[in-house]
């Protein structure tokens, strides 16, 4: 093989001559010498750097362990430090780099048109505003003019009042602790910002800002509680209140007054608006009821005609002795009426 193509003695040749690769024979290549580079041979400054940051984190985690006391020296150190001020006033250079724009105003904030809402709910059920006497509560007519069963309307309006007093107890305790709640939270805030403007740039304005995204927040809680508070409401309405249109079984003797009329005038056993006023004082319940009772009964007796013969000849009987033995031809009688519906 020809010595010139031998790639080993070249190499040999190579490391026998290398120091004719560099003008110093001093700085030929150390092959036998680490080739990775130390980074703080390079840049000195890393190493500092580096340990700079660790102590930083240190002093940060350590925040948390420290007392107030210890809090308190800190915050005193820096308020008597000479550098605050410039301090304070490169925090007003970046704040005016990189504030952000308030979107909307305090006024431009509307009230949520669902605690509104709410409140005239809870203000026409008595439950917030002045307290209700009983005279206030709402009446049926037949409330207004029935005086016999006043006694039984009063203790229905007493369970009603008595729960409806319930719902309000609990409304005002439960609104009273979310007030509370949002004052102390929101007096805490306040004087937090105050303390922190001493050090930091913070206007009354973004203080106020920050009042009200709190008061907000907080106004989750009170939209629930008005809404259950409503449903509540809604309920006892239903149970109580609303119960009274259901039909109700009128007195003995305001069914025999009105059974004796009748009876008495089958000929025309359509009462003038006189004469329904007239029975329904007598009997303690409304006009419309009276209405209503006549057009019932006159379906029952074209329906059941036999056993209304019965009870004619029954009520023709004591209106005879009622007027002292008068003749019972005097009234007259089913099978000779002309009454047609």
């Amino acid at each position: 093989m020809d010595p010139q193509m031998n790639p080993v003695s070249d190499l040999t040749n190579l490391n026998q001559n290398s120091n004719l690769m560099y003008s110093n024979p001093n700085d030929h290549l150390d092959l036998s010498s680490n080739p990775t580079p130390n980074n703080e041979n390079i840049n000195p400054h890393l190493g500092q750097n580096k340990c700079d940051i660790n102590q930083l984190l240190s002093q940060i985690m350590c925040i948390t362990s420290q007392s107030l006391r210890d809090a308190q020296e800190k915050k005193d150190e820096l308020e008597s430090n000479r550098i605050k001020p410039a301090l304070y006033q490169v925090l007003c250079e970046l704040k005016e780099k990189t504030a952000l724009n308030m979107r909307q105003s305090m006024d431009d904030d509307p009230q949520d048109p669902q605690i509104a809402r709410l409140d005239n709910m809870l203000m026409a059920e008595g439950v917030s505003g002045p307290e209700r006497s009983q005279d206030n509560l709402p009446l049926s007519p037949s409330q207004q003019t029935n005086t016999n069963s006043a006694d039984s309307m009063a203790l229905e309006h007493s369970d009603y009042r008595q729960k409806l007093t319930q719902i309000r107890e609990v409304y005002h305790t439960e609104l009273e602790k979310y007030e509370r709640a949002c004052s102390e939270f929101t007096t805490h805030t306040i004087h937090l910002l105050k303390d922190q403007a001493k050090t930091r740039p913070i206007a009354p304005r973004e203080i106020d800002r920050m009042v009200q995204i709190i008061r907000r927040k907080f106004s989750s809680i009170q939209v629930q509680l008005k809404q259950s508070t409503c449903e509540a409401v809604m309920i006892l309405r239903s149970r109580f209140l609303d119960a009274r249109r259901k039909r109700r079984n009128f007195s003995k003797q305001a069914k025999e007054i009105l059974d004796a009329y009748f009876y008495s005038h089958l000929s025309n056993p359509y009462p003038s608006e006189e004469a329904k006023e007239e029975l329904a004082r007598k009997c303690g319940i409304s006009v419309s009821q009276v209405s209503n009772w006549f057009g019932n009964k006159r379906i029952r007796y074209k329906k059941n005609i036999g056993k209304a013969q019965e009870e004619a000849s029954l009520y023709a009987a004591k209106n005879a002795v009622a007027v002292g033995g008068a003749d019972c031809s005097a009234v007259a009688s089913p099978m000779n009426s002309t009454y047609s519906e």
